[in-house]
């Protein structure tokens, strides 16, 4: 990758999501600089996608969006939290999408469980974070450290375990000779 900046359209208006994709690229490119748009587009799936499979189809519905709003960018990120609830247990975890003109990436985040106040709320319809709010009694949480964050002390927070899932979804653009790309 070159010295020259390169642009970034981010599918989400969400800092911590900014800060997550950012903080992905530049670990990968340190040599490199980059300029992040966040923009609003669709996901396609649920405010709160419910299986591994459709909040991976959420990431990559909203880098698809992301890619027709804005085609001379270098790179389209999808970031989309999801939840999968078996056996009587929910976990969270976040697929990240990365795409550019001649290669894509993707990666799901690590999973965690969540304790059954949220998830009762949340198979009530609450979106992760409104229930989170509820039971932790905050605002906002989505939007800062998380379900992750309130449920390690910040040892992780949301912005550290999507910044790993980006990081990982960009090894074919580290590696583009082994992925046929760039």
């Amino acid at each position: 990758m070159t010295a020259s900046s390169r642009s970034i359209v981010l599918a989400s208006r969400n800092p911590v999501k900014a800060r997550s994709a950012l903080g992905g690229f530049e670990k990968v490119f340190p040599d490199a600089s980059f300029r992040l748009r966040p923009v609003a587009v669709p996901s396609g799936v649920d405010h709160q996608p419910r299986s591994d499979e459709e909040t991976l189809a959420g990431a990559a519905t909203r880098a698809d969006n992301a890619a027709r709003a804005f085609p001379e960018a270098d790179y389209w990120v999808g970031i989309e939290g999801g939840i999968s609830d078996r056996d009587g247990e929910m976990t969270a975890f976040a697929w990240v999408v990365v795409r550019s003109p001649k290669l894509a990436g993707k990666s799901r985040s690590g999973s965690f469980q969540l304790p059954e106040a949220v998830a009762r709320l949340v198979r009530q319809g609450h979106e992760l974070g409104d229930a989170d709010d509820v039971v932790f009694e905050r605002s906002n949480s989505k939007q800062r450290d998380g379900a992750v964050g309130i449920l390690t002390g910040n040892v992780i927070d949301r912005v550290a375990l999507y910044e790993h899932a980006v990081v990982l979804a960009l090894i074919p653009f580290r590696n583009a000779e082994l992925y046929g790309g760039e």
